[in-house]
């Protein structure tokens, strides 16, 4: 009998040191890092508001030409919005109103609200200033607010005319899932289509920095290290890469692809790579 009890006391303290080390060795490994809702909401708030100046390009457009030209073959604007150009103001106003309803727009996104865009001079005029605020407007159910500011600084070295844009965005997102915020510092240099009144051969190189909150209220930082390619004539940014600092975690790198259309885009965490569809 004392045998037995020798032995069942042995294996219990067995048993529990061999746990004791189990739980040692899960405490100090490192759970996998694959989040890639950074990289997500990065790419959500770079598309909204990259947007809102390609829109408003169409949108002046349209006005400045008397409004004459069909929307059927245009980008963005689709039938839903009614554009009002005052030119009686310094600095001029621009509103696109998409209504108070969901509307699907050329870029099969739905818009409802309002852009409101106050500019000095022409788009591709040195020294105009270019400023977008936002009235209940929303893309896609999420709560579009902030204001936006375009600069047109001339040309570059490259002989390309380039502009200094700053974001000071708040994103609510659709379905009460919270609210993220983004401030962006871009340079976007006009490469290919200035010769043309075309939108659609327009092609340019983003850099610059961001800073986001996520409705968690943890935070990132992020580097564009290869520029960002943007063609008019696609709904997604076809080429280019990001550098994402969150707060507490593993940098990561966000892949937009080698140049082909589609909403694919990759990200990389402590080298493994992951695929996510962009908004």
């Amino acid at each position: 009998m004392k045998t037995k009890i020798k032995f069942f006391a042995v294996l219990f303290i067995g048993l529990a040191v061999a746990l004791t080390s189990c739980n040692k060795q899960d405490e100090n490994t490192p759970a996998t890092d694959s989040n890639t809702n950074y990289s997500k909401d990065n790419s959500l708030a770079e598309s909204v508001y990259d947007n809102v100046t390609n829109i408003t390009n169409e949108a002046y457009d349209y006005a400045s030409n008397g409004y004459k030209k069909s929307t059927e073959g245009w980008l963005f604007l689709g039938d839903c919005a009614t554009v009002t150009l005052d030119t009686t103001v310094m600095p001029r106003v621009l509103t696109i109103d998409f209504g108070e309803e969901n509307c699907l727009c050329n870029d099969l996104k739905y818009r409802r609200g309002k852009i409101i865009v106050t500019f000095t001079g022409g788009y591709r005029h040195p020294g105009t200033v270019i400023t977008t605020n936002f009235e209940d407007y929303y893309v896609n159910d999420n709560n579009v607010d902030g204001t936006k500011v375009v600069t047109n600084m001339g040309l570059n070295d490259q002989g390309n005319l380039y502009y200094n844009i700053s974001v000071t965005g708040v994103i609510h997102l659709s379905l009460d899932r919270g609210t993220l915020s983004w401030n962006s510092t871009r340079v976007r240099e006009w490469i290919e289509g200035v010769d043309t009144r075309k939108l659609r051969d327009d092609v340019y190189l983003i850099t610059g920095s961001a800073t986001g909150i996520r409705p968690n209220g943890h935070t990132w930082e992020t580097e564009i290290i290869n520029a960002l390619r943007v063609e008019l004539s696609c709904k997604y940014i076809v080429s280019g890469t990001v550098e994402i600092r969150p707060e507490g975690l593993s940098t990561r790198v966000l892949d937009y692809g080698d140049g082909e259309c589609d909403n694919i885009a990759t990200v990389v965490i402590d080298g493994v790579t992951y695929t996510i569809f962009l908004h």
